[in-house]
Parts: C-alpha cells; structure tokens; sequence
C-alpha cells in the first residue's frame, strides 16, 4: 500500500540557528506523540547536515530543496545529488513551481535530475502543477501530463521509487485553496495516467501529495480524498503547531 506522507518545504527561509531549532522542537512533539503517517522535512542546503542527525529517523525523513542536474565539476554555486545524500538527506523536491518559473527548468533538466536523484538513493518528491490561467483555460490535465514527461522516461522500478507533489501554483502562498473535489479530480487523473504508462499496481502504490496553502483548517478534508496521500506544506511547515496540525489530520 502506498504512504501517507507530509513534508514540509522550507524554502528560504530560517537561519541555521532558527532551523536546528525547529528541527529539535518538532522532533520532540512528534517524540511525544508519535504520527499516523510519514514525515519529512526538506531544508535548505546549509542546514542538512546539522538537521538530519539531531532527529529521530524514525519519525523525521530529512530532504533538501533541489539539487544539481550535474554529477560534480566546474558548476559554482550548485549542490549536487552525491552531497545531498552525503548529509544523510534523504529526499529532494524537485520540479517546484518556484524553480520552473524563477530559475528556467525544464522537462529535460528535471530528467536529470530526477536520474541523479535516484542514482545516489534520494527519493525524489516531483513537483507538478498549473498556473492560474492555465487552470481558467481548464488545461491543467494537459499541463500536468507535458510535466510528467521528466520521470516517465524512468524504468517501471525507478519511477515507483519516486513521490508525486500536486501543486496549484495558483494556491501557493496566496490563501486559495484547490477545493478537496478539485484537488481528488486532478490527483485521479494524475494517477490514470500512471497506470497507462506503468500499469495499475504501480499507479496504486504512487503517492501523490498536495501542495497549494494546505492548513490545520483544511488538511482533514483534503487527505480524507481517495487519491490525495498528504501533503507538500510550505508556510505552514515553519510553525511545528501548525505542521502538527496537519499531521495529525491523519489521526
């Protein structure tokens, strides 16, 4: 059976000070009262290797926010999967809307990435999603579909080693919410389009996460839909009373 996951996506946001800090508290809370599903919090680079050994493994996954789509050499500034992984991380968002849109990736350099990802034994967490005018257009079946092209050029074994994020870009951060029918529509979709290419058993044990002003509010009612399996939570991952909020929608 496929996971129930919530993982938090940081961004850029916390100093390391700020960030071992909150790691250590919501290691406690979920110490103290142990989740109904899988958790995972995804940092920027420079906390990864003082993060991922102050908590408890068993309860936290650890993940950065990216990485490089190039094995190592002359690419100042750039991360590369094999560093993430040497942190002991164990996951990489990859595909963030933020990252297409700000930074120019495409479908070929997520292929990449997603490659050197699963090379170095990182799951990826894959980001896909529609903007607001595509979603007006009502193209966001296509939208998705053309995204998806990065990770199914993968082996039917590798591509079940990966972890799908629906995102609205049109819901990050701006208070808007897809509606739980919206959000099971689109996840459905997604997921018969993973049966197509990879068969249904595949496509059953795929979990597609939900990205896009997810909340204590709304969390309950968003994962109690058939194909949504948690959430990809950014904001509200910054606070642990909120993120445990959301945790705890599984309880």
């Amino acid at each position: 059976m496929r996971k129930n996951i919530v993982a938090g996506n940081w961004k850029m946001n916390k100093n390391l000070q700020e960030g071992i800090a909150l790691a250590k508290e919501l290691n406690e809370a979920l110490t103290a009262d142990k989740p109904n599903c899988d958790v995972v919090i995804c940092t920027p680079f420079i906390h990864l290797a003082s993060v991922t050994p102050i908590v408890d493994s068993a309860l936290i996954g650890v993940g950065a926010e990216n990485c490089a789509d190039k094995v190592s050499g002359a690419y100042t500034g750039e991360v590369s999967a094999e560093m993430v992984a040497s942190t002991g991380a164990q996951y990489v968002i990859l595909g963030h809307s933020e990252r297409r849109s700000y930074y120019g990736e495409t479908v070929e350099i997520l292929e990449e990435k997603v490659k050197l990802a699963l090379a170095n034994n990182l799951t990826p967490i894959f980001c896909i999603g529609e903007v607001l005018e595509e979603r007006q257009a009502e193209k966001q079946n296509e939208v998705v579909a053309a995204q998806l092209a990065s990770v199914f050029t993968l082996s039917a074994e590798d591509f079940s080693k990966i972890v799908l994020a629906y995102e609205p870009v049109w819901a990050i951060g701006t208070g808007l919410t897809a509606t739980p029918e919206q959000a099971q529509d689109i996840h459905a979709y997604i997921r018969s389009l993973i049966a197509e290419k990879y068969g249904q058993e595949i496509a059953d044990n795929c979990s597609i996460l939900y990205g896009g002003s997810c909340k204590p509010s709304n969390a309950k009612e968003l994962f109690a839909k058939p194909d949504v399996d948690g959430g990809l939570i950014g904001g509200a991952a910054l606070k642990v009373a909120d993120f445990k909020g959301i945790i705890d929608a599984f309880k």
